[in-house]
């Protein structure tokens, strides 16, 4: 309730609900220490205002009430910190699917100011990349020679991805420090230059998802907006032919 209130947008994955009880928790601690602190504020305003205390008392406070809500604090986000985020973000990242299996993996390349989606065709396996060959016509360097790159495809700004299906990102950037960040998921990842750092979900629900940048990286970050597309298997099926007859029109036409 307190987070569709907060204005946190709908979870539509499978990992999501143990992300969204830990955001409910936090949010009801805080809310509690907003009320406590902001009437203590109130309070120490009309007990110590002038009219009463004309004379200024240089000793202050002797009880230990502050000391002993300060100590219940530290020790309720202690708990959050080291009973649920840390168990939950070990989780994340150290279950990771195995490449056998029915797992998709996708690769996201950062650049200023879009993100390359690349997908491996039917055999699986991602062609070799270069940087040498990177143009504006081959964004992320793919190397035509590559017999695993023939049947590789690219698009731009548009994640496609199955329900139901676990969805492995390798996360890296062309330039700066982004982050790709997909609120519907419960998911954020840094896109490092020199690094590929895997993410990964679950998604249970069909339907368009907003993907955003999570660093301002440059003047043009307003423009790192993208989609997270999550569709049926043979709707994943149709878009994949459309976007490699468009990539690879001598393969189609043979």
């Amino acid at each position: 309730m307190l987070n569709k209130l907060m204005g946190i947008v709908p979870n539509a994955s499978e990992h999501g609900l143990p992300v969204e009880h830990m955001l409910e928790i936090c949010h009801w601690v805080m809310l509690m220490l907003f009320l406590g602190w902001g009437t203590f504020f109130l309070y120490t305003i009309i007990r110590f205002r002038e009219s009463k205390h004309p004379k200024a008392d240089y000793y202050g406070v002797t009880g230990h009430v502050s000391s002993h809500a300060e100590f219940v604090v530290v020790l309720v986000e202690a708990a959050l910190l080291l009973g649920l985020a840390f168990p939950l973000w070990g989780k994340r990242v150290l279950d990771i699917p195995p490449e056998q299996g029915e797992v998709m993996r996708v690769r996201a390349i950062a650049e200023q100011y879009a993100w390359n989606f690349h997908y491996a065709g039917a055999d699986g396996k991602f062609g070799s990349q270069s940087s040498s060959l990177v143009s504006p016509s081959n964004p992320l360097g793919l190397d035509p020679s590559s017999v695993e790159g023939k049947d590789d495809v690219v698009s731009k700004n548009e994640l496609h991805v199955v329900v139901q299906k676990p969805i492995v990102l390798e996360i890296s950037s062309k330039d700066v420090i982004h982050a790709l960040a997909i609120p519907h998921m419960r998911v954020a990842q840094d896109a490092i230059p020199g690094s590929k750092v895997p993410l990964w979900f679950r998604p249970i629900r069909s339907g368009k998802f907003e993907i955003v940048c999570g660093q301002l990286c440059g003047a043009g970050h307003y423009a790192m907006r993208s989609h997270l597309v999550v569709e049926k298997q043979d709707e994943f099926d149709t878009f994949a032919k459309e976007l490699s007859d468009l990539q690879h029109p001598s393969a189609s036409s043979k």
